[in-house]
């Protein structure tokens, strides 16, 4: 049965930026202590915001960073509680900023794309991380 209230609607990106060293990207990781996982930047739409919007607002506020959004990844479906999930994510290049721990993501970690796939918590995210590194331009 379709839940009325419809799915919860949520954006977020894949944030990478050049690798210091200057050979590769590092993919940013976030770390949510009420779940214990590693995650990409994202959270839930406000009332008459637009998905690229919540994105960006959701990646400045978790890391700390500004984005430009690139390449649209694939939207992720799941349920919570129930109801159903719609993430929309895309690839975005990290303009700067600066992080500060809050209670909702405690830890951020820029990490080369092999060593943020093995400390991603949900394979949807490891997908996602794959598709990112497959479209970004670097």
């Amino acid at each position: 049965m379709t839940d009325p209230r419809g799915p919860i609607l949520a954006a977020g990106c894949v944030l990478w930026r050049p690798a210091p060293s200057g050979h590769g990207i590092e993919i940013a990781l976030v770390h949510r202590p009420k779940y214990d996982d590693w995650s990409h930047p994202k959270g839930k739409r406000k009332r008459d915001e637009t998905a690229e919007a919540c994105a960006l607002r959701e990646v400045l506020e978790e890391t700390g960073q500004r984005c430009e959004p690139g390449a649209r990844l694939p939207t992720v479906h799941y349920t919570v509680d129930g109801r159903p999930k719609e993430i929309t994510y895309w690839a975005a290049r990290a303009l700067g900023g600066t992080f500060t721990p809050t209670k909702e993501v405690d830890a951020v970690l820029w990490l080369k794309p092999t060593a943020a796939r093995a400390r991603l918590t949900q394979p949807r995210d490891r997908e996602l991380l794959d598709a990112a590194v497959a479209t970004s331009r670097h």
